[in-house]
This record gives C-alpha cells, structure tokens and sequence, in this order.
C-alpha cells in the first residue's frame, strides 16, 4: 500500500481524509457500458483507484462517475443466471418460515432488478414492492406483475413511501450495498422504511474473499464499496440499527448474508455474529495491516495470464470467453486483452449479444455460437458462477478443449 500524493479524497462514510491505496487498477471505461460496433463516440474511461479509510475501515472507489451514468439503464438482468434465480427461491422460503410472512406483511427488496427475487414470495401469497433505479429493468419486473418503483433508493424515497401508508416487515438488498454512494443516507432509508419489528437483510461480498482470493476483478466503477462486518455493523450504529445475525455464503465469491433490525426492537444478536467478528479480527481486517500487500498479489495474477494467453496462442490455439461480465471487464482491461487474444465472449444476455465489451472490444456472442468457433480454450470471467457455466456449454465444446478460470491464479478444467 502506498500513501497518496495528490489531493486526498476523503471517506464516504465518516470523511476521514483516505491516505492509503488498496489497489489502484489504473483507467478503465465502465464495466457495463457495453457498445454497438458502430458506435463512434468516444468511449468514457475512468480512474479505478480503491483505497482503505484509516478510521472505519472502509475500502471503498474513488468517486470518478456519477451514479445516474451507471444505473438509469442497465445491462445487467438477475434472471439470466440459473444459480441466482435458485438462490432468490432458497432465500424468500427460509424467510417466509423464519419470520411467518402472510398475505398481511410486505417485503420490499432495494435493487430488484428484474423481479428475480420478489417474485418467489408474491407466488407464495405476499404482498411486494420493489425499488429499481434502471427504468428499463424495471418494466421487465412490471411484466411479471412485480410493483416496482423506479428510484434510487435512500431516506428521501424511504420517507415518501411511509407517507403512501407503506412499512415493510421485511426488505432484501442483494449484492446492492456496495453500489451506493452516499452509504450512510443509503442504509438510513431501511431504519426509516422499517417496521419497528422489521428485518432487513443485506447480502454483499466479503472484503475477506476479495483480499484472501485476489478477486480484484470485482472491484469496478459500480461497486463504490468493498465491505467488512466490522465496518458495516459502524455504518449501522450511525443511523439506528444493529446486526442481529449473519451467514456465510458462496455466492459471488464469498458472501455475508447481514440481517439488521431497529435498534429498540426484540431482536437479539446471534453467535454467529461473534465468530464473524473473530475471523475478521484473526485476519486483521480490523486494523490497516490486514490491506497490506494486495497490489503485489494483483500484479501476480496479471502476469500468469498474460503466459497462459502467450503460451497457447504461441500453439496455435483458439481462446475465447464466456460471461461479458463486469468482472471480466475489470480483468480484461487491467490485462490489456483485445480481439486479437480471445476472439469472442459468449453470453446468454440477449441485451449484450451483438455489442463490444467496454474497453477490450472483443465481440459478444450467443452461447450457440461456441460450437462454430469451436475453441480451444473457453475463459470462463464470471468464475463465481463456473460449474454453472460448465455443465451448460460443455456439450457446444470440442473434443480436448478445456475450460479456464485466473483468479486466483490459472486452472484448466477437461
């Protein structure tokens, strides 16, 4: 980590001037800014700097994008991933048992995208409302008969919808909190849509994966935060709510599941909470020496890609992708790839088939289209999601052709 020269910026939570760098990934364009061949505008590009508050903790983005740039229409649909779907059916049964949700409830869920997870608990009989900034992912949730506000989602919005008579009893943020801005406003919206008995629950990368894993490539324009139990259960106190228990899960590389309620209701907090609080403070997450060191790490996994990619093409061998995800674009971009080192990238998102990935501008492709290129090597840059990806398109794979995931390091898969 190195101390920073220039004009500081300070923490977006508590303001703390932030003096250290994480990782800085150097100028990129926006990971979701996929463009038509015919585009000739300039792309945007952006510095992509992620540094650590020495107070809270916090590592977090510089503020280089305004977030109406990212969000208003968005590439990004929940229900073209199988695994996620499942995962939003998983979550809305346990938290009907856990908390007898009935016709007489509402959940809202902050971020609901295409109506992925709200529609398992309107099947089930209660009622919903979703809050979606991106217009054009909205509607697709209104098309499944999922009510759904198109807002950014903070104290304004949460206190307008009290006004409408609307108070949840549960609300769902799913991989959304580290999307934010203004983290402070953002999870004061849940203390003041809340019911005084209400449970909100938050799913989010664990910053612990990120540096133990080197997952840098989550780190891009959108994800403004990367966040920690330690720091998280600060952001809490500051605005009127307390942890009261959490899951490890796999998702996205390692994930918390942080179910937060008022701080004046019944809930008491779980065990889990403490032996969460133990692993983060083994791995020094709660002070600056659990950052140092993830730029090396960064640069090491930079470099056995690059040889994996000179090695194969030195054979002649065809390399494409799957996934035109925006961790793979972070990947790309920090790599320097381009067309001429992986000739395509399939995805099943039919509203990125036939654009260019931002920045690399390798061609995004139908998954039917594997088999006509047949490569050698299928470079699967969503690797959260890898046995997915797998099971789907190794039937389209040639014989003795393999599968690739880089992070942390090179794995081929028969």
């Amino acid at each position: 980590m190195t101390a920073a020269t220039s004009t500081l910026p300070h923490c977006r939570f508590c303001a703390t001037p932030l003096t250290t760098t994480l990782c800085d990934l150097g100028s990129m364009p926006l990971a979701n800014d996929y463009r038509l061949p015919d585009d000739s505008n300039p792309e945007r590009s952006f510095p992509l700097h992620a540094r650590v508050c020495p107070s809270c903790l916090l590592v977090q983005v510089d503020d280089s994008v305004p977030p109406d740039a990212i969000f208003s229409d968005y590439a990004y649909f929940s229900s073209y991933s199988d695994s996620w779907v499942a995962h939003a059916k998983r979550y809305a049964d346990a938290m009907i048992e856990r908390f007898k949700l009935g016709a007489d409830a509402l959940v809202v869920e902050v971020a609901s995208n295409d109506g992925y997870l709200l529609q398992h608990f309107k099947v089930a009989g209660v009622p919903v409302l979703g809050v979606e900034p991106a217009a054009n992912v909205a509607e697709t949730a209104r098309a499944k008969g999922i009510d759904t506000e198109v807002a950014f989602f903070g104290v304004e919005t949460a206190s307008r919808l009290v006004g409408q008579g609307k108070r949840a009893d549960l609300m769902a943020a799913n991989n959304v909190l580290a999307h934010v801005p203004d983290i402070r406003d953002f999870v004061g919206g849940f203390a003041t849509l809340l019911k005084p008995e209400g449970v909100v629950t938050f799913e989010f990368p664990h910053v612990l994966n990120l540096i133990e894993k080197v997952q840098f490539d989550t780190i891009y324009h959108e994800h403004f935060s990367y966040l920690s139990l330690v720091t998280v259960e600060k952001v809490f106190a500051a605005v009127g709510l307390k942890a009261i228990d959490v899951e490890e899960l796999p998702t996205h590389g390692g994930s918390l599941r942080l179910f937060a309620a008022p701080i004046a209701s019944s809930h008491q907090p779980s065990a889990r909470l403490d032996a969460l609080r133990a692993k983060e403070h083994a791995a020094s997450l709660d002070t600056l020496a659990g950052y140092e060191g993830f730029a090396a790490k960064v640069a090491e996994v930079k470099r056995g890609f690059l040889a994996f990619l000179a090695e194969a093409k030195a054979a002649g061998k065809t390399i494409a992708a799957y996934g035109a995800a925006a961790k793979g674009n972070t990947f790309l971009n920090f790599c320097g790839v381009g067309p001429a080192d992986i000739v395509a990238v399939f995805d099943r998102s039919l509203a990125k088939q036939g654009r260019l990935l931002p920045g690399s501008q390798i061609p995004i492709l139908s998954p039917d289209k594997i088999s006509e290129i047949a490569p050698d090597y299928l470079v699967i840059l969503p690797w959260n999601i890898a046995e997915e990806v797998m099971e789907q398109t190794r039937p389209l794979m040639p014989s003795g052709s393999s599968f690739v995931t880089a992070v942390p390091s090179i794995r081929l898969t028969p």
